[in-house]
Order: C-alpha cells, then sequence, then structure tokens
C-alpha cells in the first residue's frame, strides 16, 4: 500500500517543465511571507525550530505537539505603511491526543479606502466627487495543519499545513489558490532542530479578471486587457536550529533560520542562479518565564549606490513579552534604524492558554 501511495505522490509533484509554462513570479503570494506572531516579528522570524504554540499552523506545523494546553489561541494586529495597510490574524489549536493536534489560521492584509476615479468626471465633463467610489484590496490566506508524533528517532514530530487563498481587487480582479506546506521537528541533546518546506507542490493562484470594468481605462492607455491567468509560488526550504539555556530563573533562547528559495537569483546574502540563502537570528531573554526581551536581525541585502558601489544593509527587530497565567501578551517594533528606509511597523499580538479543566 505504501508504494502506491508514494508513486501517486510523486506523480502529481509539478515538474520544471511544468512551472515553466505557467506564471512563476518571485514573489507570489507575498502577503503569506509576512510572518504571524509578536513573538515571531520580535526574533526576525527564525521560528522554524522553536516554535510551540498556536502560531505552527503557519511557522511549522510540527510545532503544533509542543503546546503544553490543551487549547492555544491567538490575535494580532499590525499596520504597515503608516496604517495604509492593515494585517491581521488569528489562529486556534488543540491537541488532539498525547501524539496528535489541529490548528486553523486565517489571516487579512488588505489596503481598504481605495478612491475609484473612473467616474470622476461626468458625461459633460464636469468634475464631480460624488462619483468616486472606494474599493479594497484584500489577500486571504485560510490554513488547516494537522501534527502527529511519529514512533521513530525518538520522537520525530512530523505535520502538514493546506492553504486556501483568495485574493480580491475589488471587483476588478479575483483569484483562489491552494497549497502545501510540510514540515518537521527534531530534539537531540537539548538541540532543537526544525525544517519546513513551504509550497511544496507549488501554490496555484488562478486569477479572473473581469475585462468589463477596465475596458475603458486600458483603451485609453493603451495597455493589452489581461484575462484569466494561473500564478505559482515555487516551493521554499527553511531549515532551522534554537537551543533553550537556562541560568537559574533566567533562560536564554537562540534560534537561527536559513531560508532557501529555488526562484532564481534574489538580493540575499548567498545567491546563485539555482538557489538564493536568506539567514535570520533571534535571541530571547526571559526571566522566571514572565517576562521576555527579544531581538533579531533579518533581510541582508546588498544595494548599490549612485556611482555604482554597493553597500549591506539588514533589519534589525526588538520585541517585548509578558505572560500571566492564561495570557501571553507580545509586542515587536520591526524596520528599525537607519538601515532601512521603511517605516517602522509596531507589532501586538495576544495569546491565550486553557486547559479542559479550566472550561
Amino acid at each position: 500500500m505504501r508504494i502506491p501511495l508514494l508513486l501517486f505522490f510523486i506523480s502529481v509533484l509539478p515538474n520544471e517543465q511544468t512551472f515553466a509554462q505557467l506564471n512563476t513570479p518571485k514573489y507570489a503570494n507575498e502577503f503569506l511571507a509576512i510572518g504571524v506572531g509578536a513573538r515571531a516579528a520580535g526574533l526576525a522570524n527564525a521560528q522554524v525550530a522553536i516554535v510551540n504554540d498556536v502560531t505552527s499552523g503557519y511557522w511549522n506545523p510540527a510545532g503544533l505537539l509542543g503546546q503544553t494546553n490543551d487549547y492555544n489561541g491567538i490575535l494580532q494586529r499590525a499596520e504597515y505603511f503608516s496604517g495604509i495597510a492593515k494585517y491581521d490574524y488569528g489562529a486556534f489549536s488543540m491537541r488532539l491526543d498525547s501524539v496528535s493536534a489541529l490548528s486553523f489560521s486565517l489571516i487579512r492584509f488588505a489596503i481598504d479606502d481605495i478612491p475609484d476615479t473612473r467616474f470622476l468626471y461626468d458625461a459633460n465633463g464636469a468634475l464631480n466627487y460624488d462619483n468616486i467610489r472606494f474599493f479594497s484590496a484584500a489577500d486571504y490566506g485560510f490554513i488547516a495543519s494537522y501534527a502527529r508524533k511519529l514512533p521513530v528517532l525518538g520522537g520525530l514530530r512530523v505535520g502538514g499545513s493546506f492553504k486556501v487563498i483568495h485574493r480580491k481587487a475589488g471587483q476588478f480582479a479575483s483569484g483562489w489558490g491552494f497549497g502545501l506546506d510540510v514540515g518537521a521537528q527534531y530534539e537531540i541533546n537539548k538541540w532543537k532542530l526544525g525544517a519546513i518546506f513551504r509550497d511544496v507542490t507549488g501554490t496555484f493562484t488562478a486569477w479572473t479578471i473581469n475585462s468589463d470594468s477596465l475596458t475603458a481605462t486600458y483603451v485609453k492607455t493603451g495597455n493589452v486587457i489581461p484575462s484569466t491567468t494561473l500564478e505559482v509560488a515555487l516551493p521554499r526550504l527553511v531549515l532551522g536550529v534554537g537551543r533553550q539555556f537556562n541560568f537559574k530563573k533566567f533562560g536564554i533562547l537562540p534560534t537561527f533560520d536559513l531560508s532557501i528559495t529555488f526562484d532564481g537569483k534574489r538580493n540575499t546574502l548567498i545567491k546563485s542562479s539555482f538557489a538564493s540563502i536568506d539567514p535570520t537570528l533571534g535571541l530571547e531573554i526571559s526571566y522566571a518565564n514572565i517576562a521576555f526581551v527579544r531581538v533579531g536581525i533579518k533581510n541582508y541585502q546588498e544595494l548599490k549606490n549612485f556611482d555604482g558601489s554597493t553597500y549591506a544593509v539588514a533589519e534589525p527587530t526588538f520585541g517585548l513579552g509578558f505572560k500571566y497565567k492564561a495570557l501571553a501578551l507580545d509586542y515587536a517594533l520591526t524596520s528599525v534604524g537607519v538601515q532601512t528606509e521603511s517605516l517602522y511597523t509596531h507589532v501586538f499580538s495576544l495569546m491565550i492558554n486553557l486547559d479542559k479543566k479550566d472550561e
């Protein structure tokens, strides 16, 4: 039975020739690459090996087995570009038994109240602001995750996440897509190891363009009217390692991730035509498992000066956390310092942990 299942799985994996026939941009579905949870944001998103709560449904589904409570829930709010873009996230997870867990996550990234000025001028050529309408450009991601501990290698934890994507730009265009992530975690001599293969089969998004609402504008501007298109996000492999060190009431947790992409050369620390590698590093210092301070570094790039020379930049992150009984409040500040031209982003998340006896 295992051999036919394996052959079936291999047969449905898109090969290089299949991807070549589709639209495979480097930055497809980038709203799913922002990350979730203020704790993760403070650690520069270096989470694959150490994540052990409800956010595992996003970072590494195998980490769901690390949660110590029966139920786990989280809500997050963040705004980007001076509040123009809104990023909301919510998730719920539960332990099914001692060897399995389940979670559901929802992500929304949107720019609301965009003015539609196509009819700003009426039929007589007069300016009429009452004709302005507003619409939203919104991306939605729904993730269902399952994790299970296997009776091999002393308790290897594996998990998978099925993603459903809906993207909408007002009445002008909409897209539906789906994808699959698979991950694993393993602990050896107190070292935590993790790996996740995002979009392992390619995450497909089928777009439908409402050309009737765009024809007049496209004719005026001389652009080609688009039609239905299929967009694919190519696979990404993320490897991670971390370890908790305890000194009386203090704890130190360093964590390190390597994100490996296979969609051509990117502006990362290590890059080639075959793969690009982007490292991230985080450090969490805790006191009595109540108060937490976090720092991290990510997004290394080389930028060009006007004279053609290059200089290196990276994005520092900073975070704070406080845990009291069943509640955990986390805060992160990203896009920090003079290394980046983007605006600061404040990320807040609130997590609740419950057990059946608390019901």
